[in-house]
């Protein structure tokens, strides 16, 4: 038996395990971080644990968040020196300072000549939802979703846009969607790594080289850790926050040259926000691709991003961060397929993700407890592993089921990757020890 419980488990409040108040404090700490009282809570009662030996090795950078995510290894606060602070990102220099990482941006991702990039509002959500209100609606549409992130854009489609010659293609958490039937007069929509699925496009073959529609990529977590065909895309978008280790709020839109005539040549019949429009009287707004903004950038977050990206650049450019990831995804693949109580929840090895490493609890008893006892249960690892200062926020998303993942990105050590994967057999042994036989 996988892990398996002799009994079907109720946390206990016995004094050498944790408590059902300690449990509560997890699912607190989940939310809001780890008080000081917590953390002492915890320390104490795991240090009463009898036969549970912690590792001897900790990750030296124990940060495996999906978002934001860790810094670039040797990030420290002096790579923010000679930002341009309390300087409008309208002066020439704050325009130089955008120009450069668009720049720079470009030559990472090796876009076409005649792609464009714009630094934009709202990270990688505001950066899609804008291509969405933008262009969408000249020709019917595909959205295929199989993680949560995937299942908003089909909202705003079918919600929101209120477009009635929308086709849904959906699948299950682990699965992806039959990819085949995207339309060659019709416009894509899909998320090319799903994060809180664990499950990516393994390549954009399927997408038709002589489509009439666009295809819109939502790569925030895929860019510098797969392939990207851009040939075979029209709107991407991601966030500097993920796989460059950057801060949150800012987004990048990609616009190939079918999209920026789309843009010129169509007019939505809702109004547009101006966070939103990245074209006006016809024209595509060139600025915005040279170095101006919609709104207010965060000048030291674009200071920090441009650092990132010479990082990047010597550690190997886009192929890379693109190894570093894999490596880091093959550690911790290793390890699930050795597990007797973590499981491989993706279907099909050929689509797991390399930056969002999923992690399903396969004992039989964990499968009876119902939701909430599964996400507690979950909870208390994650709080057992953050207490201890092993790992940090590495419970699922809210809305996927109940499990871990483990960000894996370029900006992890593989070294980290291996220290931590021990400490998730310590907190599971732990958190079986709080179920009452």
């Amino acid at each position: 038996m996988k892990g398996g419980f002799r009994r079907k488990p109720s946390f206990s409040c016995a004094r050498t395990v944790l408590t059902e108040a300690c449990v509560r404090a997890s699912l607190r700490a989940t939310a809001a971080g780890l008080t000081s009282r917590t953390q002492l809570q915890l320390k104490t009662t795991l240090s009463n644990m009898s036969g549970i030996a912690k590792p001897p090795i900790k990750p030296v950078r124990p940060f495996f968040s999906s978002g934001p995510c860790a810094k670039p290894p040797g990030w420290s606060p002096a790579w923010l020196d000679g930002t341009l602070l309390g300087r409008s990102h309208r002066s020439a220099d704050g325009r130089a300072a955008l120009a450069d990482l668009i720049a720079a941006l470009t030559r990472l991702l090796q876009l076409p000549r005649d792609y464009r990039l714009a630094i934009v509002p709202g990270s990688d959500t505001g950066a899609f939802e804008m291509a969405l209100w933008s262009l969408l609606g000249a020709r019917g549409i595909d959205v295929f979703a199989w993680d949560v992130f995937g299942h908003l854009w089909v909202r705003d489609v079918i919600d929101e846009l209120k477009l009635r010659d929308a086709v849904i293609h959906d699948a299950t958490f682990g699965h992806l969607p039959d990819l085949t039937r995207a339309g060659v007069a019709r416009d894509i929509i899909f998320t090319a790594n799903g994060t809180t699925s664990g499950v990516r496009v393994p390549n954009f073959d399927w997408i038709p080289k002589d489509r009439q529609g666009l295809a819109f990529c939502d790569a925030t977590s895929a860019v510098f850790a797969q392939p990207m065909d851009w040939s075979k895309l029209d709107v991407t978008t991601f966030s500097w926050q993920k796989c460059l280790g950057g801060e949150a709020a800012h987004g990048v839109l990609i616009l190939s040259p079918r999209a920026v005539e789309r843009a010129v040549t169509y007019t939505p019949h809702w109004p547009i926000p101006k966070l939103f429009r990245f074209a006006k009287e016809g024209d595509i707004d060139e600025a915005l691709f040279n170095g101006q903004t919609i709104n207010t950038p965060s000048m030291l977050c674009v200071e920090d991003c441009r650092r990132a990206v010479a990082w990047a650049e010597a550690s190997g450019a886009d192929a890379g961060l693109r190894a570093r990831a894999r490596h880091n995804a093959s550690i911790a693949w290793n390890w699930l397929a050795a597990s007797n109580w973590a499981a491989d929840p993706v279907a099909d090895p050929a689509t797991r993700s390399l930056t969002s490493v999923a992690i399903s609890i396969a004992a039989p008893a964990f499968s009876q407890l119902d939701d909430q006892a599964q996400r507690r249960f979950v909870a208390a690892m994650a709080a057992c592993l953050e207490a201890e200062g092993a790992a940090f926020d590495i419970a699922g998303h809210r809305y996927a089921p109940p499990g871990l993942r483990i960000w894996t990105g370029p900006t992890v050590d593989a070294a980290d990757v291996t220290a931590l994967l021990p400490w998730l057999d310590w907190a599971y042994r732990v958190v079986q020890a709080s179920l009452r036989h």
